[in-house]
């Protein structure tokens, strides 16, 4: 069978790919790096036996104890990177028929995966019987693999080269799938023992610190996640949410449950502990400490999460929506930091698409003067991603008529206009998103309102109308976003219709005059240009 370089990735966990560990400083990832690598060219050169006893305590990573069980987990996750790195240029060269290069990278991760073994098996305890036995096929195939590749550089026969080229594609995808599935026991492994000490122990230094081993692995991506769901993450730590002894491990524990709830296994198994009666417990208590309701907070965003597909069967949600809601609005109201105000805007923006009563519920509670009043404190909403949750609060709440009377009266229409010049100041891409979407949801907004003659007239005294025309015709003004040229037009058209007098005649015969789709079209390909 053949391999191509790119396929035996997608057959290994997502943690040993980490491609995040590579967006950092070139020179900082070699130093990384360089003890993993040059402990390795010494086995290569010794075949796996140390100059000394003392040289060997030196060159350890993983063996001594100042190590936490976190530490060497990461460390683990360095190791098997720089495998699947390995294999992957493997894979590369042999394509190419570099025989040498080949064979001097298999010899490398042999090296590594033995290390890798080695130094796994020396900071765990009570491995399984089925891991040991992926252990020797993985390090037999590996010697197989070298072996093979040996035999490559010893030949100049196209024939026996182009024989052997389909052997080694065969034990290369062999290695990969051995390696995936020995991570996979070891990820497995860790995380039920790491779950077995939050549910055993009663010391809360020792759930602490499992508790926040179990976080970082969380870090390491979705797969992991559903490992620790799997292994029955989710339940175990709503269990210390329903106990008052480890009330101050409840911020760090609802932060790792936000994590596990990124994917669907997470989200079953929240559903099956009752996970919303407990978080709208929680989220009702006065007596916890904000810290505790703001990660209460994090986890209902999550799971509320417009991106993700499998909140269907969050059925007891909606029993217990008015509470929830009631909740976040008065932790907004409350917010003594922009942090906590954005994951309890979050939250709320999330519910607003959830579930079309929200918005009703919403407008019940005051939300919309509490959330417009908090936008004028800086210290609190100081940040395009906080205004973006409060911008689409707004935006969906502004289907219901009731709300135009609300905005007026809370001065909403001089927010709307601040947030169509918002820009970011560092340029950050993420920053420039969340901007776009602040801009793009404010003439949402704006469209849907000013079909009431007070905030229509409200808007054009405000000059609306000119902000809108430059946001059309300016493409850097909106950072080229069709998103926000969409809105914008929409906006503009309304509010053209109360006040014709308004806009220029070109204006109005390129932006309001055609359909919609024309001045799309007309304004996407015109250069910056305002004659």
């Amino acid at each position: 069978m053949a391999f191509k370089a790119e396929d035996h990735l997608d057959s290994l966990p997502l943690p040993v790919q980490r491609m995040h560990l590579i967006q950092v400083d070139s020179v900082q990832r070699w130093m990384e790096d360089l003890k993993l690598m040059t402990d390795c060219e010494c086995m290569c050169i010794l075949q796996s036996k140390p100059i000394s006893i003392e040289k060997d305590e030196q060159n350890e990573l993983i063996l001594s104890s100042q190590y936490s069980t976190c530490d060497n987990l990461q460390l683990l996750l360095k190791r098997a990177w720089i495998i699947s790195t390995e294999l992957t240029r493997i894979a590369q060269k042999l394509e190419r028929n570099r025989w040498q290069r080949v064979h001097s990278m298999t010899v490398r991760v042999n090296c590594h995966v033995r290390s890798m073994i080695n130094e796994y098996n020396t900071f765990t305890r009570n491995s399984s019987e089925e891991m040991h036995q992926f252990e020797k096929l993985l390090v037999d195939k590996c010697s197989e693999f070298t072996a093979f590749t040996e035999r490559c550089i010893q030949t100049e026969d196209e024939q026996i080269l182009k024989t052997m080229k389909s052997c080694i594609n065969e034990t290369l995808t062999t290695v990969a799938q051995y390696f995936a599935q020995l991570i996979e026991l070891v990820l497995t492994h860790e995380a039920q023992n790491l779950l077995r000490q939050i549910e055993l122990s009663d010391s809360i230094y020792i759930t602490e610190s499992a508790i926040s081993s179990l976080f970082s692995l969380t870090q390491e991506g979705a797969h992991l996640c559903r490992i620790i769901a799997k292994e029955g993450g989710v339940v175990a730590l709503f269990k210390i949410c329903r106990q008052d002894c480890f009330r101050c491990l409840y911020p760090q524990t609802l932060r790792t449950l936000a994590s596990i709830c990124c994917v669907e296994e997470g989200m079953h198994q929240l559903e099956k502990v009752d996970g919303i009666l407990c978080l709208t417990d929680i989220l009702t208590d006065n007596s916890h400490s904000e810290a505790t309701h703001a990660e209460a907070a994090a986890v209902i965003a999550q799971i509320t999460s417009p991106h993700l597909t499998f909140t269907q069967h969050l059925s007891s949600f909606l029993e217990n929506m008015e509470e929830i809601l009631t909740a976040l609005v008065k932790l907004c109201q409350e917010a003594s930091s922009g942090e906590v105000f954005l994951l309890a805007a979050a939250a709320l923006a999330n519910i607003t698409f959830f579930d079309t009563m929200a918005c009703e519920i919403l407008l019940q509670l005051n939300a919309m003067k509490i959330l417009l009043a908090a936008c004028s404190d800086k210290h609190i909403v100081d940040t395009p991603y906080s205004r973006d949750q409060v911008a689409t609060i707004l935006a969906n709440m502004s289907v219901l008529d009731q709300c135009a009377s609300e905005i007026i009266q809370g001065n909403g229409v001089q927010l709307l206009m601040e947030m169509l010049f918002e820009r970011s100041p560092s340029g950050n891409s993420a920053e420039v998103a969340a901007c776009e979407r602040v801009q793009q949801k404010s003439a949402v907004t704006l469209a849907r309102l000013s079909r009431d003659p007070e905030v229509a007239d409200a808007a054009i005294k405000l000059s609306c109308i000119p902000r809108l025309i430059k946001l059309c015709r300016s493409p850097t003004e909106r950072n080229n976003s069709d998103s926000v040229l969409v809105a914008c037009l929409a906006a503009l058209r309304r509010l053209a219709v109360m006040s014709p007098d308004g806009l220029e005649d070109s204006d109005f015969q390129q932006l309001v005059k055609p359909r919609l789709v024309d001045s799309f079209l007309l304004c996407t390909n015109m250069e910056e240009s305002f004659v």
